[in-house]
């Protein structure tokens, strides 16, 4: 088994009760089976961050901080990412 970290943020954190979560996965999981069992038993997580059985689109999704597909493998001590889309504003700069 790997244990892989979940980082979650804005109110994914709050859904989930917490801003980081651990959770085992077999040795040849990936994404997908690593947010399985972070949804397990948080059916207010699952609502907010699934559309059917695909991510929502205003999901983002991060895997050792580079972005990540569902499909893609974890490895043990690998850290997922999870967050809604950050809006951005002017800075007062003129670039």
């Amino acid at each position: 088994m790997d244990t892989v970290t979940w980082r979650l943020f804005a109110d994914l954190a709050e859904v989930a009760g917490g801003r980081e979560h651990a959770v085992s996965v077999e040795s040849d999981g990936t994404v997908e089976d690593a947010l399985a069992v972070l949804l397990d038993g948080r059916e207010d997580l699952r609502g907010r961050v699934l559309d059917g059985d695909d991510l929502a689109d205003d999901v983002n999704l991060m895997r050792n901080g580079s972005p990540a597909a569902l499909s893609d493998g974890v490895d043990d001590g690998d850290e997922l990412a999870m967050f809604p889309p950050v809006t951005g504003g002017t800075d007062g700069s003129n670039a």
